[in-house]
């Protein structure tokens, strides 16, 4: 049994259908080729999934794809200027060395992009407590502080 989907995706409208057990994460990737959303854990742990749902970030791997029905959806690779320029985030994450292997950032991106909109001058230890559910394997997180409260200036 397939299931009609109707939603937007990185200002695209997008029509699909799906099995009613397919994961949101599992439809970005699989059906819409947008690889940078991450599979990590598949249960909300890590946060390597995380997109924004409706202006909110959510990790897509605690989703079926038809909960995100008529919803607008912004992934990663819609983050970027129409002219191809990182978004203040990415760059901030670029210049303040707030990645290492990689696999965590997109999703790190997306959580600090919604924690700056939310907490636009957040110190240290909110940053900290907001990034609580995005785990890194590789960085101390200082460079990953450093780069969101740089991102969140730049967004102001």
């Amino acid at each position: 049994m397939s299931i009609p989907l109707s939603l937007t995706v990185n200002g695209k409208a997008v029509t699909a259908t799906v099995d009613p057990r397919t994961l949101l994460v599992d439809f970005i990737r699989t059906q819409l080729g947008l690889t940078g959303t991450h599979v990590g854990c598949d249960t909300g742990q890590c946060g390597a999934c995380t997109i924004h749902l409706d202006g909110r970030a959510v990790k897509a791997c605690t989703m079926l794809a038809v909960q995100a029905n008529g919803a607008s959806i912004t992934t990663i690779e819609g983050i970027s200027a129409a002219d191809g320029a990182m978004h203040p985030m990415q760059a901030a994450f670029k210049e303040c060395h707030g990645l290492q292997c990689g696999f965590c950032t997109p999703g790190m991106v997306m959580s600090a992009i919604d924690l700056a909109k939310r907490h636009p001058h957040a110190d240290e230890k909110t940053i900290r407590a907001e990034l609580e559910g995005n785990f890194c394997r590789c960085t101390g997180y200082h460079n990953i502080v450093a780069a969101v409260k740089q991102g969140a200036a730049a967004s102001r």
